[in-house]
């Protein structure tokens, strides 16, 4: 009888999913996030102990993207990624990227085995998310302590040695928090200590806008497309504290540059000009599949059962 109702429910459950899915929403928006964290934690558990044979080595994060990619396609994101000769120099970079979104790491994972050798800056509070976190502490991660600015600031600079040693690239999110507004936000010192400390170069990476498939208030997560562009790294032999400020305007301002310019292009592959013209509020509440089909299509080129109606309302 127990089994009996189990399968029951299970039918259900079977019958249910791809409606909710296609019918919700919300139902969606969560849908997808789960998928995406649950297939982290099962790509932690079953790696774990390989990495286990080299404990705290970045080269297990390479090993871990190989698996944790495969999570983009389930969700329906592309990650289009430019600058790839840039990207896949062997030297050590202190990395800066716009953050919106924890989503931001499955790009990471998209593309984690041209950067190679890369660790990143992430917060203390990971380390203790069961599997992840412990595959986080083997691949390497730098955790910092944000509540205790000393304490950060000398885990990052205690790190340098070995980026400069092993030619390692480290990934900062110097904005901090995520946070999904369709703007690059004000970048905190942390990196750009380490950078000049160091004298290594700073290589942005910029993220296109995501709002053209996720909108976390409205809880709205779409098929997406996202363009990821490397800039040319910025020196910073011969600077110091004093020039940080400068700096960061410097770095920010180019990102911000070309965050409006890739968003563009991302909103304009998938509207329609002229009277068929989608606004991009309305473009966040639609998949970008609705976005492309062939009757949008033929109808910006001017289809022929437009020409029809215009003459028949001109001949009116």
């Amino acid at each position: 009888m127990i089994a009996s109702y189990f399968e029951i429910c299970l039918v259900c459950g079977i019958i249910l999913l791809p409606i909710l899915y296609e019918t919700s929403q919300k139902f969606r928006y969560f849908f997808k996030f789960f998928v995406c964290y649950v297939g982290v934690i099962i790509n932690s558990l079953i790696l774990i102990p390989a990495m286990c044979f080299r404990p705290r080595d970045v080269r297990n994060l390479v090993l871990a993207s190989s698996f944790c990619r495969h999570i983009s396609p389930l969700i329906s994101i592309k990650w289009e990624l430019r600058g790839t000769d840039i990207l896949s120099r062997d030297e050590a970079y202190v990395i800066v990227a716009n953050h919106q979104s924890s989503l931001d790491v499955l790009g990471m994972f998209d593309f984690w085995h041209i950067m190679n050798k890369c660790t990143v800056i992430a917060k203390k509070e990971l380390l203790y998310t069961g599997p992840f976190g412990i595959g986080a502490w083997l691949g390497g991660l730098v955790f910092i302590d944000r509540k205790n600015a000393e304490k950060a600031h000398a885990a990052m600079n205690d790190c340098t040695d070995m980026l400069k040693e092993k030619r390692v690239k480290l990934w900062v999110f110097p904005e901090g928090t995520r946070r999904n507004t369709n703007e690059i936000h004000p970048f905190k010192k942390g990196a750009f200590h380490v950078a000049v400390r160091a004298q290594l170069p700073i290589m942005p990476v910029v993220y296109s806008s995501y709002s053209t498939f996720l909108d976390d208030k409205a809880k709205i997560l779409n098929n997406g497309h996202v363009i990821v562009t490397t800039l040319e790294p910025i020196e910073t032999k011969g600077l110091t504290s004093d020039d940080i400020p400068a700096l960061m305007d410097r770095v920010r301002n180019k990102m911000i540059e070309t965050f409006r310019a890739t968003s563009k292009e991302v909103e304009s592959r998938y509207s329609v000009n002229g009277n068929n013209s989608i606004s991009t509020s309305k473009l966040r509440l639609r998949c970008l599949d609705d976005l492309i089909r062939p009757k949008l299509s033929s109808a910006a080129n001017g289809s022929p059962t437009r020409q029809v109606r215009t003459e028949r309302k001109e001949k009116e």
